[in-house]
């Protein structure tokens, strides 16, 4: 049985939803799929992105011709007014051509999400990223209830449609131990529904 390959797709200006990228391929190479970390190209002009002191980050940039390379797409979504950022929506406009092929039909699909505020977007972020899937034809899989996410102890960005992490813009709070652990999680969760098809 040849080895799955789930891309791992962000946008990422602070680091956050990088750093929970990061935490995703680690559990999807724990459960014995192959990962790739990628970014989707930057809308924004370079002045811009200075004066927002963004990070720049030594990854690939992803073209819609690579979705097809892979078994699994998981995208790590900043949300911008509830949904997903300009960022990602302007990449996943130019898979026209793969929609019009159905070159996408039948692989896997999730998401994890970062916003600066509590209650700032993290689940309709996810929910509105859904009809790129269904159109696709993509499986969509959710990280689903877990003890990790149910608890009060302490804040954090997670919930059933995947890890999560709560990044005000000021860098007063990084990715918590917990919201590591989940996107850990979510990529093992996601290698073993991959590995249960033949």
């Amino acid at each position: 049985m040849s080895t799955k390959r789930v891309y791992v797709i962000i946008h990422s200006l602070w680091g956050h939803v990088k750093r929970l990228g990061d935490s995703v391929v680690d559990g999807l190479k724990e459960g014995g799929v192959e990962a790739k970390l990628w970014q989707v190209p930057e809308t924004l002009p370079e002045n811009v992105l200075t004066l927002m002191k963004a990070q720049k980050f030594d990854l690939p940039v992803i073209k819609a011709e690579n979705l097809v390379e892979a078994e699994g797409l998981i995208f790590g979504l900043a949300t911008r007014y509830g949904g997903a950022n300009a960022q990602i929506r302007s990449f996943v406009d130019t898979t026209g051509s793969l929609f019009a092929k159905r070159a996408l039909d039948g692989k896997f699909g999730g998401v994890f999400t970062s916003t600066s505020s509590q209650h700032g977007g993290l689940e309709t972020t996810a929910l509105t990223f859904m009809p790129f899937f269904a159109h696709h034809g993509i499986n969509y899989v959710p990280y689903g209830w877990s003890g990790h996410i149910g608890g009060h102890a302490e804040v954090h960005g997670c919930g059933p449609w995947g890890a999560g992490t709560i990044a005000p813009s000021d860098g007063s709070r990084d990715i918590s131990e917990l919201e590591k652990i989940v996107a850990r999680e979510q990529g093992k969760r996601f290698a073993a529904v991959l590995n249960r098809l033949k």
